[in-house]
């Protein structure tokens, strides 16, 4: 599988991220393995690119985020955010015209989205895994909620995902003391979906994508808009929701498809149209 960027985005971004698309599986990888794939204004606006490039790949139908080397993401490079704060620039917009817009392209993406952590995952890195669909942890992986050691609010999205995922109890604790979770206890607390061996990580989330590519690929979009709507709405509007993603789904050739393979006692194959 070819790992090469385009070379507009390899001259934009220093490399920094890496896209490339292979058996419908959109892989995007954080490549600062020496700063533990720290987020500098150059990442992040390459990330975002390159989710927004997998959102609108035809080729991609599910994707893969990953980062290089010994760990998934380490947050904001805090040298970077250093010389901003000398230079009395603060955390110059970076929450709103960064962050913000990462989470909402990884939630908003119509294909389903899966994170292999490797590593540590802190802070905004922490944050970019818990806002994906799925999250496969090598046995190594370590996630810390790193706001508040250095005095400061979360961002991207922690408060809102990480209480759906352990409960509002325990995320508080996470959060305000910020004590780091192994793998074992992030399975346990439902922070990701499966650990396994260091060594299997690449090949089993991959599979997982795999999968994912080769399913009905608008069915998973509407799941997602579903889900993320019924999350701030009554039942009432939800049951109104739901009904008009099923109509469109149910004008979808997978529909049809899997409903006559389902019929013929048949494995559907899905094209994700």
């Amino acid at each position: 599988m070819d790992q090469r960027p385009d070379p507009s985005t390899a001259e934009a971004a220093g490399e920094h991220v890496l896209y490339s698309v292979d058996d419908g599986v959109a892989t995007i990888t954080l490549n600062r393995p020496a700063a533990m794939n720290a987020l500098t204004l150059v990442t992040k606006a390459a990330l975002l690119e390159a989710l927004e490039r997998a959102g609108e790949d035809p080729k991609a139908r599910s994707v893969l985020l990953t980062g290089a080397g010994r760990g998934f993401c380490a947050g904001q490079d805090l040298r970077e955010h250093a010389a901003n704060l000398d230079a009395g620039a603060g955390l110059d917009g970076t929450v709103r015209a960064h962050y913000n817009p990462i989470i909402m392209a990884i939630t908003g993406m119509g294909k389903p989205v899966v994170a292999a952590v490797n590593g540590i995952a802190a802070g905004a890195g922490a944050s970019l895994a818990f806002a994906c669909d799925f999250r496969v942890a090598a046995e190594g992986a370590k996630f810390a909620m790193a706001f508040s050691g250095i005095g400061l609010a979360p961002d991207s999205g922690a408060s809102w995902t990480l209480p759906r995922l352990v409960g509002p109890a325990k995320a508080r604790e996470l959060l305000l003391l910020g004590a780091p979770v192994g793998a074992a206890e992030a399975l346990r607390l439902g922070m990701v979906t499966s650990v396994v061996p260091d060594a299997e990580l690449s090949a089993s989330a991959r599979e997982l994508a795999v999968r994912l590519a080769q399913g009905p690929t608008l069915a998973y979009g509407a799941i997602k808009q579903a889900l993320d709507f019924s999350a701030a709405h009554t039942l009432e509007d939800s049951l109104d929701v739901e009904a008009d993603l099923q109509d469109a789904c149910a004008k979808t050739d997978d529909h049809h498809n899997a409903t006559r393979a389902f019929l013929a006692k048949q494995i559907p194959v899905f094209e994700g149209h």
